[in-house]
C-alpha cells in the first residue's frame, strides 16, 4: 500500500498551525472544485486527495496517528526498507466492541466519500477508527446504564444543508437514518436499539456527524460567509454581481461606492436550523474589489483626470 504525504498534498509544514492548514485547504479546494471543473477528472482526483488531507490533518487525533505512522514509515525507510515490507497491520484501525459497519454512504463522491485505501486502511471507512461504547458514569438512570455505540459519519456541505439519508448494515441488518438538514460537525442523531447483544438486550448507536467543508463558504452557527469578486468599475458606478448560496447563485446588487471587504447580509440565506428547517440563518457577502492590473493608455488617461478633478 503507497504512504500518502498529506502535507505535501496541501503543501505546508509538518509543524503548520490549525489556522494554516485550513487555509492551504480552501486556496486548494477553490482551485479544484468540480464546480469550477467540469468534467475534469485530474480536477476531481486532485480534489479527492485535498479533501482527504484534510480530514486528516483537520483533526487532532487523527493528525497524532498520522504522524506517528509517518515517523515509523520514514524510519523503515531510512533503514533501507530491504528487510520485509513494512508493517502496514501494525497501524491498520479494527473494530472495537460490536459488529458494526457503515456502508453506502453517497455523498459528494458516491460510495465511501472518495477516500483512498490508504485512508480508509489507517482510519476507517468513512473516518472513524471503529466504534466505541460511550457511557457516561455521571448517569446512572436506567437508560443510561445501557450500552451504546457511536461511529462517526462523513457528509457534504451541500447534505447537511439539505439533509439526507444514510444507509447502514449492522449485524448483517440493513438500516436507514436520516441525517436532519442543518447538521453540523459534533451533532449525534441516535439510531434506538440498532445493535442486538448476546442474551437479547439491544443498544443504541449513535451516528456522530462530520461535514466537510466548502470552499466557497465558512460556517459559524448558522449563519454563512462567501466572498464576491466584484470589478472596479462595478464597485465605483454599482451594479450586480453574481454570488453563491447553497440554494443556487443569485445577482446581489452593488451600489455606487463600494469598499473592498464592504459586508452585505443577505437575510435567510443560511444554514437551517436544526432543530426548526424552515428557519434559516444569514448568508454574509464580502466584497473582494478587483483592481486591475494592466490598463490601456486611454484607462490610464481616464484615471489621471480623475485624479485631477
Amino acid at each position: 500500500m503507497e504512504y500518502k504525504d498529506y502535507y505535501q498534498t496541501l503543501g505546508v509544514d509538518k509543524k503548520a498551525s490549525e489556522s494554516e492548514i485550513k487555509r492551504a485547504y480552501r486556496n486548494l479546494a477553490k482551485k479544484h472544485h468540480p464546480d469550477r471543473n467540469p468534467g475534469d477528472k485530474k480536477a476531481e482526483e486532485k480534489f479527492k486527495e485535498i479533501n482527504e488531507a484534510y480530514q486528516v490533518l483537520s483533526d487532532s487525533e487523527k493528525r497524532a496517528r498520522y504522524d506517528q505512522l509517518g515517523s515509523a514509515y520514514f524510519d523503515w525507510q531510512q533503514r533501507g526498507s530491504g528487510q520485509g515490507g513494512f508493517n502496514w497491520d501494525e497501524w491498520r484501525s479494527a473494530p472495537r466492541g460490536g459488529n458494526v459497519r457503515v456502508g453506502n454512504l453517497e455523498d459528494l463522491f458516491g460510495e465511501g466519500g472518495g477516500f483512498s485505501d490508504f485512508f480508509r486502511s489507517i482510519f476507517g471507512g468513512l473516518g472513524d477508527m471503529g466504534t466505541a461504547p460511550e457511557r457516561s458514569p455521571a448517569r446512572r438512570s436506567s437508560r443510561s446504564a445501557r450500552p451504546s455505540y457511536q461511529q462517526q459519519v462523513t457528509v457534504s456541505f451541500m447534505e447537511a444543508y439539505q439533509g439526507t439519508s444514510c444507509r447502514l448494515e449492522v449485524d448483517g441488518r440493513p438500516l436507514e437514518c436520516q441525517i436532519p438538514a442543518g447538521a453540523t460537525t459534533g451533532t449525534k442523531v441516535r439510531m434506538a436499539n440498532a445493535i442486538h447483544m448476546d442474551g437479547g438486550q439491544k443498544a443504541d448507536l449513535y451516528l456522530v456527524i462530520a461535514v466537510t467543508p466548502d470552499p466557497r463558504f465558512e460556517r459559524k452557527g448558522d449563519d454563512l460567509y462567501t466572498d464576491v469578486p466584484i470589478d472596479l468599475y462595478t464597485a465605483v458606478l454599482g451594479g450586480e454581481a453574481t454570488m453563491p448560496t447553497p440554494a443556487g447563485d443569485v445577482k446581489l446588487t452593488i451600489p455606487t461606492g463600494t469598499q473592498p471587504e464592504q459586508v452585505f447580509r443577505l437575510s435567510g440565506r443560511g444554514m437551517p436550523h436544526i432543530k426548526n428547517p424552515s428557519v434559516h440563518g444569514d448568508l454574509f457577502a464580502r466584497a473582494k474589489v478587483r483592481i486591475p492590473r494592466k490598463l490601456s493608455e486611454q484607462q490610464k488617461k481616464l484615471f489621471q483626470e480623475l485624479a485631477r478633478s
